[in-house]
């Protein structure tokens, strides 16, 4: 199975450490953000990895190559304006499965501990997604997970979507052309009952401002000895 790894957001609110360098290349813990990725799927098994970018995504062609220094092969699906999480995975799909079938797709701009071994396919369904507590800038949640492991849209004791999941091609058949984003794509499974959830109460973030970087690099940081 092969993963993708979202990159192509322009960062506007990391500004301005995103006006000269790609968001997914900054550095937290002595290591860019992306980087931290590439190691933990590697570590879980997956070794081809599909790479979206858009805004100095040659930084990141530069910065990252082939993959071969960390152990995977990276392929690059370069888009000319960002086309959103929906938009990037279905221009992205015959990279990640050509012939169908399932993939992984992480956010770039998270850092989590998730042992990535542990996203297997629903036996039924088209998707897993991984939710977690939901942070202090997050408290409404995004989605529920019922008794049965099946996400929905509404419900009480809300979770926060992790940027992690699970998909199958599946999802995306028949969609219409410039179709976006991925949220109304995952709703309309929800209620189907095609989308099953894995309930991550480890740490996670959404590394969205300069200051949660800075957490972070903090947190990822040991501190110096004396």
């Amino acid at each position: 199975m092969k993963a993708m790894i979202l990159a192509a957001g322009k960062g506007e609110r990391m500004r301005p450490l995103t006006l000269h360098t790609p968001k997914p290349l900054l550095m937290a813990g002595g290591e860019p953000l992306i980087v931290h990725h590439i190691r933990k799927l590697r570590a879980a098994g997956f070794r081809e990895l599909v790479i979206n970018h858009a805004w100095l995504g040659e930084r990141l062609e530069q910065a990252l190559g082939d993959g071969e220094e960390y152990g995977v092969a990276i392929t690059w699906s370069p888009e000319g304006e960002p086309l959103e999480t929906a938009g990037g995975i279905i221009q992205a799909l015959p990279l990640l499965a050509p012939d169908g079938g399932w993939f992984a797709v992480i956010n770039g701009d998270i850092w989590h501990d998730l042992d990535l071994g542990l996203l297997v396919p629903p036996e039924q369904g088209r998707a897993l997604l991984v939710l977690t507590d939901n942070p202090r800038h997050h408290p409404e949640g995004d989605f529920s997970l019922d008794a049965g492991g099946q996400v929905q849209a509404t419900g009480n004791d809300r979770l926060t979507f992790t940027g992690i999941s699970l998909l199958h091609t599946s999802l995306f058949e028949g969609l219409a052309p410039g179709t976006r984003k991925l949220a109304p794509v995952l709703r309309e499974a929800m209620a189907e009952g095609e989308v099953y959830g894995l309930h991550h109460r480890g740490n996670w973030m959404d590394i969205g401002t300069p200051e949660r970087l800075a957490e972070l690099d903090q947190l990822l940081t040991p501190p110096r000895q004396a």
